[in-house]
């Protein structure tokens, strides 16, 4: 079973709802609970006291900066950036300010944060950066800002991701037109040998399949399991994916996994995706690596008749 890649640090862990500074002085927390309610007046009146630094931080090195960035309050992170908040601090994952509107989708910010100096180029612990959790969250105007801003667009994470693997896998079309526009590469693959056109098919995301088909996704590309986006999709029962792929004549004989498509819709169980295969000239006689015909997989009567309009028991008269 393919796992979704996931940027590591949920929102969550991000950005408690308490918090408690390294020196744990009232004033510090007080900062916090300004920058995350968006209270103006109140974090002035904290930062203009001189008693209380623009850089305090938490126990895990998030500032209020990147609370305030994160929870959307402009008029916040100008104070602050105004009061010499540290753009580019990483806080203990690698996130950074940047990271954090962009994930959340607030482009005045971003914007914001590159008119000061935001650096495109850090990255979290596994690899993230702005542009990934932008692409990855779907945000379209921040991708787009990011992209004028010198973000590099096939940016990786550690396990081999790219923004456009990520946009594709959460079914943001809008967000993997820009990406393949700007120059991202439609085939680079996970350490896995997973593609963008492969996580789509498996997600379902016809939409998505098609603009990767048509921007010259490699329909027969397979993982290291030898499985394609079309074995995966006829496994699921994807139809919709199915008949997108099937305009570009993918393979439907015997996959490196010792399989074909056929043997796949039929062990997914859905008659429905076995007859679309059959209508595309999938052959039900081409046995597996163990000489198996796909009728072999089932004991589904209407599978079986599906594959065998004649057929009895499951013997071919």
């Amino acid at each position: 079973m393919a796992l979704k890649t996931v940027i590591l640090f949920s929102l969550v862990s991000i950005i408690p709802v308490t918090y408690v500074s390294q020196k744990e002085t009232p004033l510090a927390n007080a900062v916090f609970w300004a920058a995350r309610k968006g209270n103006l007046a109140l974090l002035q009146l904290l930062l203009n006291s001189g008693r209380v630094d623009a850089d305090c931080r938490d126990y895990f090195g998030t500032t209020a900066l990147m609370v305030a960035s994160y929870s959307g309050h402009f008029e916040c992170v100008k104070e602050l950036i105004m009061q010499g908040a540290d753009i580019n601090y990483q806080r203990e994952t690698g996130s950074t300010a940047l990271f954090f509107a962009c994930q959340q989708g607030h482009n005045d910010i971003v914007q914001l944060l590159f008119e000061f100096g935001a650096s495109t180029e850090l990255q979290t612990q596994d690899g993230g950066t702005a542009l990934t959790v932008a692409s990855q969250y779907g945000h379209p105007k921040v991708v787009d800002t990011l992209l004028k801003n010198g973000a590099n667009v096939n940016d990786q994470l550690l396990d081999g991701a790219t923004s456009l693997f990520l946009a594709a896998q959460e079914d943001h079309v809008t967000v993997v037109r820009q990406l393949l526009s700007s120059g991202a590469k439609v085939n680079n693959p996970r350490e896995d040998g997973t593609g963008p056109l492969w996580m789509a098919a498996q997600m379902g995301h016809s939409e998505v399949v098609k603009v990767l088909l048509l921007r010259g996704a490699d329909r027969d590309a397979d993982r290291k399991d030898g499985s394609t986006a079309l074995f995966k999709a006829a496994y699921k029962g994807h139809n919709d994916v199915i008949q997108e792929l099937l305009k570009f004549s993918p393979s439907l004989g015997l996959l490196k996994n010792g399989s074909t498509v056929l043997h796949a819709a039929v062990i997914g169980g859905n008659h429905k995706t076995v007859r679309i295969l059959l209508e595309a000239n999938a052959d039900p006689m081409l046995p597996n690596k163990n000489n198996e015909l796909p009728a072999d997989l089932t004991k589904s009567d209407r599978i079986l008749n599906t594959l065998h309009p004649k057929t009895v028991s499951g013997e071919i008269l």
